[in-house]
């Protein structure tokens, strides 16, 4: 979500990532060596790969993020003004400028410059929930203190104040309730109530890739739903949505959550159904505008999934188009390693010409 990850998932994916990590056959001790092959594509060192985003930078976004934590709101006030009903720029703008540390003198100056100011409000809104979960931290139940549970719970809870408010000063904003979907998460909604929570998401926004992805983390099995509702959600939300949407990226991950602390065969990886999911988020990308936000995470997952299928030279392709960065399933729960040892095979088996 995103940390898409995602891209406001960080501590949920790095606990899950501790619980479930499993070397694949594919992984060699230490570091993957690099090929000369894959020096020549550009490819690069797996300790030069950045950990902290999915794709390249947007230079917008991080010149407010580097003067937000100089202490200056401004520049993040005109890149939200500057954005206005680009949902998918807003809520990923909120969670990286909610997420930027522990001083909050920058936001705090931008709600006292600017009262009830919708944009300020949102990224408070994000800010509460990213502390709960940073709170809480990436440790099971059974070894997260009380004092660590109850910090999590309370703020979660004072979050719905802050998310209300944001709503209300921007009705039409879809990412109060996508923010609330993580405090739905954290606080065990029933369905009924994310039901309710998930209507006024795609009232807003039907084909939301953050929201989406946030979702099918409440309905996968290791929080509130069953591997039958995760897969039930992502189908829904890859029918009839519109080509180049990436909506065809939560079967996917339906799929690899379902199997995560499984063994899987490789012709699982090459079922027909599987086959087909690939494809059609094949035909979903090559559709998507070049500058989607979260195109780069449809991308690594074509990449993992491609691999698996032994098809070798997409695969290679998809690399070459996100190389660099990291942050995205399933590189996410396994480490930059095993997106380095995977690369590395796709390079050698792939076809010289594709190379």
């Amino acid at each position: 979500m995103l940390r898409y990850l995602p891209m406001i998932v960080g501590a949920v994916v790095i606990y899950y990532w501790f619980k479930t990590r499993r070397y694949d056959s594919v992984i060699a001790s230490g570091n993957p060596r690099q090929s000369a092959r894959s020096i020549r594509l550009g490819l690069l060192p797996v300790a030069q790969l950045d950990k902290e985003l999915a794709g390249p930078p947007e230079p917008e976004l991080q010149a407010a993020l580097m003067a937000a934590r100089s202490g200056d709101w401004r520049p993040a006030a005109e890149l939200f003004a500057d954005t206005g009903t680009d949902w998918e720029r807003r809520s990923m703008y909120a969670e990286r400028l909610s997420d930027i540390g522990a001083d909050e003198s920058w936001l705090l100056a931008w709600e006292k410059a600017r009262q009830d100011d919708p944009d300020a409000a949102v990224v408070r809104a994000r800010a509460t929930v990213a502390l709960a979960w940073r709170m809480r931290g990436a440790q099971s139940a059974s070894r997260t203190s009380r004092e660590q549970a109850d910090g999590f719970h309370r703020t979660l809870h004072r979050s719905r104040q802050d998310i209300a408010r944001a709503a209300a000063l921007n009705p039409h904003d879809p990412t109060p309730y996508i923010t609330e979907i993580w405090t739905a998460l954290g606080l065990g909604y029933p369905h009924a109530d994310m039901d309710r929570l998930w209507a006024e998401v795609t009232a807003r926004a039907p084909h939301h890739f953050e929201a989406h992805f946030s979702a099918l983390q409440y309905w996968c099995a290791k929080w509130r739903g069953s591997d039958e509702l995760a897969h039930a959600f992502a189908a829904r939300a890859a029918a009839n949505a519109p080509l180049g949407s990436l909506m065809s990226a939560f079967p996917l991950i339906a799929w690899f959550e379902a199997h995560l602390d499984t063994t899987v065969k490789a012709s699982a990886y090459r079922s027909t159904e599987l086959t087909s999911l690939v494809d059609a988020a094949l035909a979903d990308a090559a559709a998507a505008p070049a500058d989607h936000p979260r195109l780069a995470e449809l991308r690594h997952l074509l990449a993992y999934f491609l691999f698996r299928q032994g098809r070798y030279d997409a695969a290679l392709e998809q690399f070459r188009l996100v190389d660099g960065y990291v942050n995205a399933l399933p590189w996410t729960y396994h480490g930059e390693q095993f997106y380095g040892a995977i690369r590395e095979t796709t390079v050698r088996k792939a076809r010289p010409a594709s190379i």
